[in-house]
This record gives structure tokens, C-alpha cells and sequence, in this order.
């Protein structure tokens, strides 16, 4: 198991853009729910679905991810040729080829001494963006990584597929991490579990055609006019078990490593997969439900990698701009993977969520 602790990598600050569109639970009343009004007010109250933030039009998860890169770089006065890396976390990238980060690296003006990848990661994605630009500001060869983080699910999603359409939103953010001149420990913890990799998948649209011979779960094949090959299958009741399985032991071991105890954890920050799993996980630790936010799904949606900054902006970024708080953060879901860290965090810029209001073509 991947684990470590860096000292002089920090986060300088965090953007998140969420499209101003947005379609509420109850416009689907009659569409995914048969017009059953009580059903969707037991989904609202125990799930905590209500409203997502979606694109309506042709923009991506790089016009989300630029829009939060350029005001980030912008507030903070980065010269723009400093940044040494830019690293871009998504599942719904603009091309196959290039790369997310090499698009976005010409349109943000970057300049050529400056490394792009994309990682395709999704619900941990965030904190696996982290550890990767931790670990290259601990190195030395970095001073500053510009870490995007987006996915537009709602691109993938049958719009007639009740498990799902009610559940994802859009979003994009930008990180800055940067070299510490001080001590600043941070510790991290990842894991993975490829045999359940068709629990989250989208099983049509690269390279290998669907079947059973790869592919375990003979339900992904019971296609409709509600979900086809090509849309997002999420096996629901699989995930609920798995977050409730690894995510306590997850948070414990992070603690241990840190030599921390709950008392000492201003909030644990996970991803948004929705209220009643987090509310959950929460429980299983003995952990205050006030500590552990969870109204990001009900009011922008299930933002995939995003949803761990969404949070920070939405919830504790006012904090933030006052004091440092003790955090950790830890995502789970598609892959399966999970990952978790503690680090601590304040005196940033963290501006309230950002709305991106498309251009009308």
C-alpha cells in the first residue's frame, strides 16, 4: 500500500466552477419516477438528492477546469510561466488524444518549461491528484503543480436511467500546490481493488468491445431504452457496500499514520457520493455528522473527482480565509479505489463556488 508523508508541499489555493444550469428532482417526477411524488420526497430526505449543476450545451470539463484555473491564477498573481506542472484529473476528457492537460496547457498560456499529463481517475481523483503533486513539490522538481480536477458525467448519463440521472452533476477546479518554506506534514494513503472494476463503468466508447469474457456482472448487457452500452451503469447497492466497507477502516488507518485522533480533526472532507452513504461512514466511526459535511450532492450533484473541492468551497472556505483547519479528505468509488489524506489547511484562496454560464451558440 502506497503511503506517505511529505513536508514542504502545500496548498495555496482552491477553485470550483459548477454550470449555472440546473434541473431538480422534481422535474423527473413523471420521466424517472412514474409520477410518484412520495418516492422522490423518501429519495430527498434519505438519499439527500435534489438538485444538480449540468451543462446544457457543448462545454466541457476543460471550459469548467479553465474558467476555475484562470481565476485562480489570476487572484493569486501567478506568473503563469512559474507553473512547472499542470496535472488534469477526469474521466470525460475533451479527445482521446491529446491530452486534457496539453489542451488546456495552450489555452491557459502556460509556458514550455512546464510538464502536462492527464490522470483518469474518478471519485479518489482528487486526492490522487494530490499525492502526485505533493510528491513532485517534495522532490524538488517542482515549485508549482496546477492541479485540474473535472468530470461532466452528465454527458454519459441516460436521462431516462433512473439509478443514475437524478444522481451526477458537472464541475471543474483548480489547485495550486507549492513549495512550503516551512514544515507542513502531510500524509497520504491509496489502495485499489481492479477485480471489481465494472462495479462504476461506461463499457462502451474506446477500444475494447464489450463482453462477458472481460466484463463479470451480466446485468451491465440488460440495455434499453433507459441505458445503452455506451452510458454509465453503476451497480448501487455494490458501491453502498463497498464505501461502508473500506472507508472506516480508511479513515482510521490515515489517523494512525498521522499520529492523530478524531479530536484532533476539524472536518473529514469525503467525496460527495451522496447523504446517505457519507452520514453512514460517519456513524460506523463514531465521527459528529456536523464535522463530516454532505450537502454537496443534494444541491450541485455527485461531481465525481470534483466533489472533495466543491465541498471545501461550499462549505468551510470561509474558515479558511480566518484560520488553518485540520483536514482530512478521502475519496472513493470507480476503479475501485480509495484514497485518503491529512493535511492541514488555511490562510488560502477559496472563493465561494463559482456558476459558468455557457455561451449561447
Amino acid at each position: 500500500m502506497p503511503q506517505a508523508l511529505f513536508n514542504h508541499a502545500k496548498i495555496a489555493g482552491i477553485v470550483t466552477v459548477v454550470p449555472k444550469n440546473y434541473r431538480d428532482i422534481d422535474e423527473d417526477v413523471d420521466l424517472l419516477y412514474n409520477g410518484d411524488i412520495k418516492q422522490v420526497e423518501r429519495i430527498k430526505k434519505s438519499i439527500g438528492l435534489n438538485r444538480r449543476h449540468i451543462l446544457k450545451g457543448d462545454s466541457t470539463t476543460a471550459d469548467l477546469c479553465e474558467e476555475a484555473a484562470n481565476n485562480l491564477l489570476n487572484n493569486l498573481h501567478i506568473d503563469r510561466d512559474s507553473i512547472d506542472t499542470i496535472i488534469v484529473v477526469t474521466q470525460t476528457p475533451d479527445y482521446f488524444q491529446p491530452s486534457t492537460a496539453s489542451y488546456l496547457h495552450g489555452r491557459l498560456n502556460l509556458g514550455v518549461n512546464c510538464a502536462s499529463f492527464d490522470v483518469n481517475q474518478g471519485c479518489s481523483g482528487y486526492v490522487y491528484g494530490l499525492w502526485l503533486g505533493f510528491m513532485m513539490v517534495e522532490s524538488g522538481s517542482c515549485k508549482n503543480v496546477l492541479l485540474l480536477v473535472g468530470d461532466t458525467l452528465s454527458k454519459v448519463i441516460n436521462k431516462n436511467d433512473s439509478n443514475v440521472a437524478t444522481l451526477f452533476g458537472d464541475a471543474g477546479t483548480a489547485t495550486l500546490i507549492q513549495k512550503s518554506e516551512t514544515q507542513t506534514k502531510s500524509y497520504f494513503t491509496i489502495h485499489s481493488n481492479g477485480k471489481k472494476f465494472d462495479t462504476i463503468i461506461q463499457p462502451q466508447g474506446a477500444f475494447r468491445k464489450p463482453s462477458m469474457k472481460n466484463i463479470n456482472d451480466e446485468r451491465i448487457f440488460e440495455t434499453s431504452e433507459k441505458r445503452g452500452l455506451e452510458d454509465l451503469y453503476m451497480d448501487g447497492g455494490e458501491v453502498f457496500n463497498f464505501s461502508i466497507m473500506v472507508e472506516p477502516e480508511a479513515i482510521r488507518e490515515i489517523l494512525e499514520l498521522s499520529n492523530s485522533t478524531e479530536e484532533d480533526i476539524d472536518y473529514i472532507i469525503f467525496h460527495q457520493a451522496n447523504k446517505y452513504i457519507i452520514s453512514n461512514i460517519a456513524r460506523r466511526l463514531k465521527f459528529p455528522l456536523e464535522k463530516a459535511p454532505s450537502e454537496t450532492t443534494g444541491k450541485y450533484g455527485n461531481q465525481s473527482s470534483a466533489s472533495i473541492p466543491c465541498t471545501i468551497c461550499d462549505s468551510i472556505n470561509k474558515q479558511l480565509a480566518s484560520k488553518s483547519l485540520n483536514l482530512v479528505l478521502s475519496g472513493f468509488g470507480v476503479g475501485l479505489s480509495w484514497a485518503s489524506c491529512k493535511l492541514e489547511l488555511g490562510d488560502i484562496y477559496c472563493p465561494d463556488v463559482i456558476f459558468y454560464e455557457e455561451e449561447e451558440k
